[in-house]
Order: structure tokens, then C-alpha cells, then sequence
């Protein structure tokens, strides 16, 4: 056989070898069936308190809606990125333009997982990264919750990314970089007060979301963890919320949490108002936690260039 032919024939086989490899690394990996008859029913009642914790709202009820009007989910808020375009979607409980047709392994793997019913990996712009440190317990308490919540009709718009971040079966590979359920902090001897704090930070309430850097494939840095961010809309600033960044008290902090006021007799603003909304209705405990835990993490500098 000629060289030309043989040098064909190796490169088929290196491009099948190199498309196996890639179809078994970016396999959505799923919750065995086990591990979701292991989860509980779930508690409304207890679901409420981690449905504000995770922000649910903030990214899936109407743009500055009230009271209410809160926990009308159908979407269709945008989050324009330098990766392209995503669409917060339909959680409500309605059957066919929500997930009201979900059942608990669906929700799950959605939340920890980042897969949806039919198998296809969900963007990261769901911050499914800190979802996947959540206790069973508050996943399906949650899940309870979302079920109380009215159903509204309507889907919302798909997310359409251009080439090559619509290609979703590659984020299978983005997941093996930084989907880790592991705690990121460490603090040695910390109170269950500081442990509180951190469960709520790094899991429901995906603080590291915003305010961490990110690389250029869009995984945190976890060795900057909290230490300010430039915006995922590419506008504005994150703050630092490390001790080296922010200087406020633990008792400011959860001031600040529970009413939007600074110690500098300012007030929240921009993207962290429905944040804020969101903490003001948890237990003044948990907001309390919270605070411990930012004053307990090692302090970083900035992690944004510095400002002009």
C-alpha cells in the first residue's frame, strides 16, 4: 500500500478514535436511579426559604416585578454575554411551557447535573456549578415549592448561540473543568454559624457567580474566590466581598442584606437590588450566617482590573 493511502486510513482512524472520545467525555452524566429514590418528598413550606436563598426569581420573574408578581415565573429575561445571548425560561408549574410535567429526577439533574429531561447539557449562564452543592433535602424541598407557585402559559424564546458555543454536547467537557460539588472555601475551625454561612453562599445563593473571576472558558477561579468580577454583561463592576475588599462588619453585612442600606447611609443598586430583595426574606439566622462566612474567607485584591 502506497504511503498516501496508508496515511488516509490512520488519519479515518484518529478522526473516529478522536469522535468516540469526545461523545464518551461529553456524555450528560445523570443522578443514578438510586440516589433519586433517596431523595425526600420535599416541604413546600421549607422550599420557600431556599427559593429566595437561590435567587430564583432574579432571573425568572418579569424584570422588576413586586410582591407577587415575584413568583410569577415565565421567563424570558436575556443575559447578553461575550458568548452570545441566553434566555432564562419557563419554570413555572405549568405543564407544557414550564416544568409543572417534571418529576424529581428531572429536577434534580437539572439543578445539580446540568441536564434537562431530554438529555441535552444545560449553559452554565443556570448556575447549576453552586446548585450541585445543595443537600437533597433543600433540592426537593424546592422542587415542592415551585410546585405552589402560580402556572403561567408561555414559553420562553430558546437561546441561540453562534458557532461554536451552540454545539451544547461540548459543554459536557466545560463540566469535567468545573462542575464540582466540593465546598470551595477552606476554613479551619470554622463555627457551624460560618458553616451556615457557607452552604448558603457557595451553593443556593451562587454568590461566586458574579463575584468571582473567570477564566477564558468561563469557569470561575476559584483561587480568587469573591474577589470582585468585571459584569457577565460586560458592563460595570462585581466588588470584592473578601475581607481585603470589603471592609463592613459582619453586622453591616447582614443590615445590608436584610434592608439594602449601607454603613455609608447609601443604598443598593443595580443588578443587586433583586438580590437583595431575595435575601431580605430569609431568616435574620441565615443572613446573619452569611455575613459570618464573608468575614471567615481569605482575603484577595481585586480580581477586575483597576478602574480608570
Amino acid at each position: 500500500m502506497k504511503l498516501i493511502g496508508k496515511l488516509a486510513i490512520a488519519a479515518v482512524a484518529l478522526t473516529g478514535a478522536s469522535a468516540l472520545a469526545f461523545w464518551w467525555l461529553t456524555i450528560p452524566r445523570t443522578f443514578p436511579g438510586e440516589v433519586v429514590a433517596a431523595f425526600p418528598p420535599g416541604d413546600a413550606a421549607e422550599g420557600e426559604r431556599i427559593f429566595w436563598a437561590g435567587g430564583c426569581a432574579s432571573c425568572h420573574a418579569a424584570p422588576g416585578g413586586d410582591g407577587e408578581a415575584r413568583l410569577s415565573l415565565a421567563g424570558g429575561l436575556r443575559l447578553k454575554t461575550d458568548f452570545g445571548e441566553f434566555v432564562a425560561p419557563n419554570i413555572s408549574p405549568h405543564p407544557t411551557d414550564g416544568i409543572g410535567a417534571w418529576d424529581i429526577a428531572d429536577f434534580a439533574n437539572a439543578m445539580q447535573h446540568g441536564v434537562s429531561p431530554d438529555g441535552r447539557h444545560y449553559y452554565p449562564a443556570f448556575p447549576y456549578t453552586s446548585y450541585a452543592r445543595m443537600i437533597p433535602d433543600d433540592v426537593a424541598d424546592l422542587f415542592a415549592f415551585l410546585k405552589t407557585v402560580p402556572a403561567v402559559e408561555g414559553k420562553a424564546p430558546e437561546t441561540r448561540l453562534g458557532f461554536p458555543f451552540n454545539i451544547r454536547r461540548g459543554i459536557g467537557l466545560w463540566k469535567r473543568l468545573h462542575l464540582d460539588p466540593a465546598p470551595v472555601a477552606s476554613i479551619e475551625g470554622a463555627s457551624a454559624e460560618v458553616l451556615l454561612g457557607q452552604y448558603l453562599v457557595e451553593g443556593p445563593g451562587h454568590c461566586g457567580e458574579c463575584h468571582t473571576p473567570r477564566d477564558l472558558s468561563g469557569g470561575l477561579k476559584t483561587g480568587e474566590w469573591l474577589a470582585g468580577a468585571v459584569s457577565a454583561e460586560g458592563q460595570g463592576i462585581v466588588p470584592n466581598i473578601t475581607p481585603q475588599g470589603l471592609s463592613w462588619s459582619a453586622s453591616d453585612i447582614a443590615y445590608y442584606l436584610e434592608t439594602g442600606f449601607t454603613p455609608d447611609f447609601d443604598s443598593v443598586g443595580g443588578s443587586m437590588v433583586d438580590v437583595q430583595k431575595n435575601m431580605a426574606m430569609l431568616p435574620a439566622e441565615d443572613r446573619e450566617a452569611i455575613a459570618a462566612y464573608l468575614k471567615a474567607i481569605p482575603g484577595h485584591p481585586n480580581g477586575y482590573p483597576a478602574r480608570r
